[in-house]
């Protein structure tokens, strides 16, 4: 199987949500192909510009998992999260993403639109999706700050100025929640989806229970990106081998059930964002 642009995906995913999850090692690659693979899903593998920055670059985690889609028989593609550099972006696209995300929360509202135009049109030029992200007009911590939300006119003019593919909008959810209790806006997300001519994208899914993802989907969210509930899934499935196995060094032995808790949890997700 080929890798898939983001837009066959979408229309693959539908009527449910397009789930989208980060990978920081291997394992995460392994077990969200392994879990598209079981519930004939499609899905997205995601690279951080932090995980970039915790491996030290991006050429050997980004072959790897290039070479497990390219492998499987799911419907995958890899895509490059949260990037503020230029040139990762350059190398990424080089690399062969086909989907990158470009994150101009730290500037203003003008250079936000200015740097989201140059990347999106450098980007078009090789084929490759771009998502970017606005929550309100010179709100440089994200548009999922707490608090924050996305105004409708602000993306329709942002969409427009920008030419961008996909936007992340700020409906209620957080980066990071170790809990499941955000509160999503759907009559905004209802009124985004209405205005907009691109797809909405959900950053922070984590922290939304199974019955606000869903909710959100069906008033016009179409993609989901999760990733703290993975590592969640992997850290607890290696504290409780080590803790009945204390005896083991062979990290073979607590990663592959690290693998198999983040396999679970992709699959109930995708099972979720399929509306079933």
């Amino acid at each position: 199987m080929t890798l898939c642009p983001i837009p066959d995906l979408l229309a693959a995913a539908r009527p449910g949500g397009l789930g989208a999850f980060n990978v920081i090692a291997l394992e995460h690659a392994e077990a969200i192909v392994a879990a598209a693979e079981s519930t004939n899903r499609p899905a997205v593998l995601q690279i951080s510009e932090n995980t970039v920055h915790y491996h030290g670059s991006l050429k050997p985690l980004a072959r790897a998992c290039l070479q497990l889609a390219a492998d499987s028989r799911a419907l995958l593609a890899v895509h490059l999260d949260h990037a503020t550099s230029h040139e990762l972006i350059s190398e990424a696209m080089k690399l062969g993403i086909t989907s990158v995300m470009y994150d101009g929360s730290a500037l203003d509202y003008v250079a936000n639109v200015e740097a989201t135009a140059a990347i999106t049109a450098q980007c078009h030029e090789h084929g490759v999706h771009v998502e970017a992200e606005l929550g309100a007009i010179g709100g440089k911590d994200g548009a999922h700050t707490p608090g924050v939300r996305t105004d409708p006119d602000e993306a329709v003019a942002f969409v427009s100025a920008t030419g961008v593919d996909a936007l992340a909008v700020a409906v209620g959810s957080s980066h990071a929640m170790h809990t499941r209790d955000a509160h999503l806006d759907t009559d905004l997300i209802a009124r985004l989806s209405a205005k907009l001519p691109v797809p909405l994208v959900l950053h922070g899914s984590s922290g939304v229970p199974d019955s606000g993802l869903q909710a959100a989907i069906r008033h016009g969210m179409a993609k989901i990106n999760i990733a703290t509930r993975l590592n969640i899934a992997l850290t607890q499935s290696i504290r409780s081998t080590l803790a009945d196995r204390p005896e083991l060094s062979d990290p073979r032995r607590y990663l592959g059930p690290g693998r198999d808790g983040v396999r679970r949890e992709v699959e109930h997700c995708l099972e979720v964002l399929a509306l079933r």
